[in-house]
């Protein structure tokens, strides 16, 4: 009976990870797109103050970047809910 119990503690003491090899490679990959979206967006401010620039306007910033920030939330989402094969 003791032994079944020292087996047991050492079974629950052992770490286990959350999640898989692939979820984590998959949360790299997210995180990567998010920075990479982020970074897609800054820019276009004037030299001064008193001028207007256009190229807050631009297709980069309006549309490329924010694509690319929903797509590493959607990677993200996908890595978070994805089962990995250890608990399959």
């Amino acid at each position: 009976m003791a032994q079944k119990n020292d087996q047991q503690s050492q079974e629950k003491s052992k770490s286990t990870f959350v999640f898989g090899k692939t979820n984590y490679k998959l949360l790299i990959i997210g995180i990567g797109l998010l920075f990479l979206g982020y970074l897609l967006m800054i820019g276009g401010s004037a030299d001064t103050p008193n001028e207007f620039s256009r190229e807050i306007f631009s297709f980069r910033r309006l549309t490329l970047a924010p694509i690319i920030v929903i797509a590493g939330f959607v990677v993200e989402i996908f890595a978070i809910m994805k089962k990995s094969e250890d608990e399959k």
